[in-house]
């Protein structure tokens, strides 16, 4: 399979209702799972604790945390796989962009590593570089914003 079929098959199985999905073919072998419902059932855990002793605390726990996601607006770099950022060739290196640098179209901005491979992540346009979204080493799913941008 190629990086395109890779990533048309990851789009599938992520809007898909399956969980889990093994393809072997000839050399080639790819398992993707998801946890559907794992994930929640901790976070839901805790607050049933605290409900108990103080019943006002998970409301203003919710509450406060709503406003903390940042929402942004206009244009943005987004994530073309699922993988993990890095910023820098290496731990030692420089970050490739920095916030308030002008990038050209084609000019690798990050890494995203995604089954062992480094994949360099290039512009699409020229633009100006207002934020990175995210933090080196994280995880990051497909469509998943990564800078905020404004096209040049």
């Amino acid at each position: 399979m190629d990086m395109k079929q890779i990533k048309a098959l990851l789009q599938e199985f992520d809007a898909s209702t399956l969980s889990k999905l093994k393809i072997t073919q000839d050399a080639f072998s790819i398992e993707l799972e998801k946890n559907i419902g794992v994930a929640a059932a901790p976070a839901m855990a805790a607050p049933v604790a605290v409900a108990a002793t103080a019943p006002a605390a998970p409301a203003a726990v919710i509450e406060a945390a709503a406003p903390a996601a940042p929402v942004h607006t206009g244009d943005m770099i987004l994530s073309p796989m699922v993988g993990t950022f890095y910023a820098a060739p290496s731990p030692d290196s420089a970050p490739f962009v920095k916030v308030g640098d002008r990038v050209k179209k084609g000019q690798v901005i990050a890494v995203l590593e995604a089954m062992k491979i480094m994949n360099e992540l290039e512009a699409e346009f020229d633009c100006e570089i207002v934020s990175i979204l995210v933090s080196d080493a994280q995880a990051v799913e497909y469509d998943m914003p990564l800078f905020a941008v404004k096209k040049l």
